[in-house]
C-alpha cells in the first residue's frame, strides 16, 4: 500500500510539471530597436541607439543619428537593451523537484567522475528554466555536482527543444572540488558545532595529486586511456583546450588549488567561490587566474570577515585588475538564478561603477566561459541574445522586459507565474 500511494504522489507531482513556453522559431527579416539607451556589456553605453540584427546576428549598432534602420522597427525610446544574461555554475535543468527523485540529476556516485556529462541530463522542458528569462538571464553554464571531480559543464541558451539544440559551446570545462581545510559538523550535532580543521586535508590533497600523476601517464602511454574514461575525458583539461574549475574558498585553499594547477601544467584555470580570493591577488595575476565569485546575497565565509564582504568583493578584485563575473551557488540556486541581476546591482550599490557590475553578468562571465567570441556583448557579429527593459535591469523596481530574443528569435517571456498572476488579476476585476 504505501509502495502505491508513493506511485500515486509521483505521479501527480510530475503531472503538475508544466512544459516549458514552445522555442521561438528561426529569424527570417531584420529587426531593428530604435531610440533606447545600449548598455554594451563592456563598462560603455550609447544612448538613443540603433541596433540591427538579421539572421541571429547583430549586423549594426550605433547612435539613431549614424544608422539607417531596416525591417521590422522597435521604438523602445525611453528604454534599455541589455546584451543577455550568462549564469556560470548552474544547476539548472538537472534538477526540476528536490523530493522527486526522478527529476534529480545534478550528480553521480563516486568520487572522480571527469567522464561525466552535465549536458545529456539537461531538461529543456524545466519549468525552472523558464523563470529566468523575464530577468534576462538568457545563458547558462550547466555544471555538475558530488564528489571530488564532478564532471563537465557545458553552456546553454534558454530557449530550446532539447540539449542538442540548447548547446552553445560543450564540455567547456571540468569541475574539481577542492577539499575543505575546515569541517563542519551537521546541524544536529551540538556538540561538534563550528568549524574545526579538516585533519585529512594533506591526505586529500596528496590523494588528488596521485590521481593527476595517474592520469597524465595514462594518457602518455596511450594504452590504458583506451579503457580508462575518465582518465580520457582529462586530455583537453591538459593540453588547453577545457578549463579547470575549481571550486575553493579559503585562502590556505585557493593558495594549494593554485600551487596545485602549476605542479600539473594545467594552463587554464578559474577560481569558483574564492570567497578570501582578495588576499591572494597577487599570486591570481601572476598565474593569470579568473574568479566566479560566491552569490552575493550571502553572508560571510568566516566570523572575522567584514559583514558586507560578499557585496564589496567583486569591487576588491576587478580594482586590482582580476577577470571576475558573478555565480548563484548555494540554497535554492535554480530559483535563485533570476535575482543574478539584482546581486550585480548589490555589487553596483556597493562601490562598484553600475557599467562595469553588469560587466560580471556579461562580458566578464562570457570571457571567463570562452564565449565572448559570440555573446555578452553588443556588438557587430555577435549573436543577437538581448533584451529590452523599462528601466535599469539591475533593479528589481524597473527590471521589466517587454521584449527577448535569442540568437535573434523573438522568445516568449510568459511562465506559470505570469499566468497566475493573470488568471487572479481577471477574477479580481469581476
Amino acid at each position: 500500500m504505501r509502495h502505491i500511494v508513493y506511485t500515486l504522489f509521483i505521479c501527480i507531482a510530475c503531472n503538475s510539471i508544466q512544459a516549458q513556453q514552445t522555442p521561438a522559431n528561426a529569424q527570417t527579416s531584420p529587426i531593428t530597436i530604435k531610440g533606447a539607451t545600449a548598455h554594451i556589456g563592456n563598462g560603455s553605453t550609447i544612448k538613443n541607439s540603433t541596433i540591427t540584427f538579421e539572421n541571429g546576428k547583430i549586423t549594426a549598432i550605433g547612435t539613431t543619428s549614424d544608422s539607417t534602420p531596416s525591417g521590422t522597427i522597435i521604438d523602445a525610446t525611453g528604454k534599455h537593451v541589455y546584451p543577455g544574461l550568462i549564469a556560470p555554475n548552474t544547476t539548472l535543468g538537472l534538477i526540476e523537484i528536490d523530493a522527486v527523485r526522478a527529476s534529480d540529476d545534478d550528480a553521480e556516485i563516486g568520487t572522480y567522475n571527469p567522464h561525466i556529462r552535465s549536458l545529456i541530463a539537461y531538461n529543456a522542458e524545466s519549468v525552472v528554466v523558464e523563470t529566468t528569462r523575464p530577468n534576462g538571464v538568457l545563458i547558462a553554464q550547466i555544471t555538475p555536482r558530488g564528489g571530488r571531480i564532478s564532471g563537465t559543464s557545458s553552456i546553454v541558451q534558454l530557449d530550446a527543444w532539447n540539449w542538442e539544440d540548447a548547446a552553445i559551446k560543450k564540455d567547456d570545462g571540468i569541475h574539481l572540488n577542492w577539499p575543505n581545510t575546515f569541517t563542519h559538523g551537521a546541524w544536529w550535532d551540538v556538540e561538534n558545532q563550528g568549524a574545526k580543521p579538516n585533519k585529512k586535508y594533506n591526505e586529500q590533497v596528496e590523494e588528488l595529486d596521485t590521481y593527476m600523476i595517474q592520469a597524465k601517464t595514462s594518457l602518455k602511454s596511450g594504452t590504458v586511456v583506451k579503457e580508462n574514461l575518465p582518465h580520457k575525458a582529462l586530455k583537453g583539461m591538459f593540453e588547453g583546450s577545457q578549463t579547470l574549475f575549481i571550486h575553493v574558498g579559503r585562502e590556505k585553499a585557493i593558495l594549494d588549488a593554485l600551487a596545485f594547477a602549476e605542479r600539473h601544467t594545467i594552463k587554464k584555470v578559474v577560481l569558483v567561490g574564492g570567497d578570501e580570493a582578495y588576499k591572494v591577488i597577487d599570486q591570481l595575476k601572476q598565474q593569470n587566474i579568473s574568479v566566479l565569485l560566491t552569490r552575493t546575497h550571502s553572508t560571510p565565509i568566516s566570523e572575522d570577515a567584514d559583514y558586507d564582504l560578499p557585496y564589496k568583493n567583486a569591487k576588491l578584485l576587478m580594482d586590482r585588475g582580476i577577470l571576475v563575473a558573478l555565480q548563484n551557488t548555494g540554497q535554492m540556486e535554480r530559483a535563485n538564478v533570476r535575482n543574478l541581476p539584482f546581486q550585480a546591482g548589490t555589487v553596483a550599490a556597493h562601490g562598484l561603477d553600475k557599467e562595469k557590475a553588469l560587466q560580471l553578468i556579461t562580458e566578464n562571465a562570457a570571457k571567463i566561459l570562452g564565449i565572448a567570441d559570440q555573446t555578452g556583448t553588443l556588438e557587430v557579429g555577435k549573436d543577437a541574445t538581448l533584451f529590452i527593459s523599462k528601466g535599469d535591469a539591475l533593479d528589481m523596481r524597473t527590471n521589466q522586459l517587454e521584449k527577448a530574443y535569442i540568437q535573434g528569435r523573438d522568445i516568449s517571456l510568459e511562465t506559470r507565474q505570469m499566468a497566475l498572476w493573470k488568471r487572479y488579476s481577471e477574477k479580481y476585476q469581476k
